[in-house]
């Protein structure tokens, strides 16, 4: 299975999930099939509503967040970017497309499985700052 096919693969599941209204079983397997260890993390994640989306008043800016247990990470969707070192280590290398934070992300989107907070937009630098800062 090749790198771009592990994204195709999770955004038909995702398109699958939001129109099934949940995750089949059909489609757990696959998800397990594909990305064995990130999915179990991901998964966890979302059972333990760790995806949070950061929605700031009144410029309308969304940033996704995913909890994780060292810090927060900060998920930019559209270009497939997390702060996580998986990412940094694995997917720039082009080892894996995906670590677990963006594959819960995907996941939480489609099914509304997130915390949405909404914050102030005073707030957005200093937020910014603290996802962005290096893991120590």
């Amino acid at each position: 299975m090749g790198v771009d096919s592990e994204t195709d693969l999770l955004s038909v599941i995702c398109r699958e999930a939001k129109a099934e209204g949940k995750l089949t079983g059909k489609n757990l397997t696959k998800l397990y099939e594909v990305f064995g260890q990130r999915f179990a993390r991901a998964f966890e994640a979302l059972k333990e509503n760790r995806v949070k989306k950061y929605v700031f008043k009144p410029s309308g800016r969304v940033i996704w967040v995913v909890v994780g247990k060292e810090r927060d990470y900060l998920i930019m969707p559209e270009a497939e970017f997390c702060t996580c070192d998986d990412f940094y280590f694995r997917v720039l290398d082009r080892k894996i497309h995906l670590c677990y934070h963006l594959i819960a992300q995907k996941i939480a989107q489609s099914l509304g499985w997130y915390e949405q907070i909404d914050s102030d937009d005073e707030l957005y630098e200093t937020l910014m700052q603290e996802w962005l800062k290096p893991t120590p």
